[in-house]
């Protein structure tokens, strides 16, 4: 007999496609967050994979905050076309004109997603959520399980979560509960731009560097643009920078960088020891806590 070793990469791939079969298999009414991001990109890949060549059997859905860069919602159309599947659009700034939710004095949306995020759900009936978080990128996302019970008020207890002894997942709920999946959780940084690299994906020119108008604001560079232009005393400077994460366009930093391709990215990301929300973004920056307070209250 003959023995088939897969590689690194592909193991992870066969691991994530298995998680998100199972899912369909298991729930009435799965969707997936998508943001434009590479890891929801390399998520709706594999469940494109996963199908194939029948087309995706779940809708895909995107919190809209109203602060995304053009480039990541131009990426995010392109992939929807090219899938056919359907795309489920949460308004941030709608439900801001409904009242549901109200701005935040420190000018960031992340917070008041969650409500939206949650709305959104119980309107369209989803059962479960594929959430493209990993457990090398925070401390909070480092205790979620492949499956996370999430209970009728949408929120996650880390000390109520079920085991998942040899890759068994347990998708039961009651009516009103729901069940946030991570098909990428024991996906590194490194693993994801290398499998991008890998299957040649299209990302948002975010991701490569180029040099860009930008701003020191406390070690960290921002992009300087409609979302965030020069307060009075600052000074632009072109640097070559380019981005490890992409969420709203007045919290997420740059980081100095020569990496123009993705054979390049994967050499960069290789040598880092700062996970990339570590590194560039501010909304994570409001306590040691912030990820798992938002995480506690519905946040994906």
């Amino acid at each position: 007999m003959t023995s088939h070793v897969l590689s690194q990469l592909r193991s992870l791939e066969a691991e994530s496609i298995h998680i998100i079969r199972e899912v369909v298999a298991e729930m009435e009414r799965p969707c997936l967050l998508f943001s434009g991001g590479k890891d929801s990109i390399v998520m709706l890949h594999l469940a494109a994979k996963a199908f194939a060549p029948a087309r995706i059997p779940f809708p895909i859905m995107h919190v809209d905050t109203g602060l995304n860069f053009q480039t990541v919602l131009d990426t995010r159309d392109r992939w929807v076309e090219r899938t056919g599947v359907q795309l489920v659009v949460a308004s941030v700034q709608d439900a801001i004109d409904r009242g549901l939710v109200a701005e935040e004095p420190n000018g960031s949306r992340n917070r008041i997603q969650t409500p939206v995020l949650l709305e959104a759900a119980e309107k369209n009936g989803f059962d479960a959520l594929f959430g493209g978080g990993r457990r090398d990128e925070e401390k909070a996302r480092a205790k979620e399980r492949v499956f996370s019970f999430r209970d009728d008020f949408g929120q996650w207890d880390p000390k109520n979560q079920r085991p998942e002894v040899w890759s068994l997942y347990n998708g039961r709920v009651h009516q009103g509960e729901s069940i946030r999946v991570f098909p990428l959780s024991n996906w590194t940084e490194l693993d994801i731009w290398a499998y991008i690299a890998a299957e040649g994906m299209d990302i948002p020119d975010l991701y490569l560097a180029q040099e860009r108008e930008v701003v020191d604001r406390g070690g960290m560079l921002f992009a300087v643009n409609e979302f965030t232009p020069l307060k009075e005393g600052e000074t632009a400077e072109v640097r070559s920078v380019r981005y490890r994460t992409v969420g709203d366009a007045n919290l997420t930093a740059a980081v100095e960088s020569t990496a123009t391709t993705l054979h390049e990215i994967v050499e960069e990301v290789a040598a880092v020891r700062l996970t990339e929300r570590g590194a560039t973004r501010g909304d994570d920056k409001v306590s040691e806590a912030a990820m798992e307070d938002r995480k506690r209250e519905g946040y994906f």
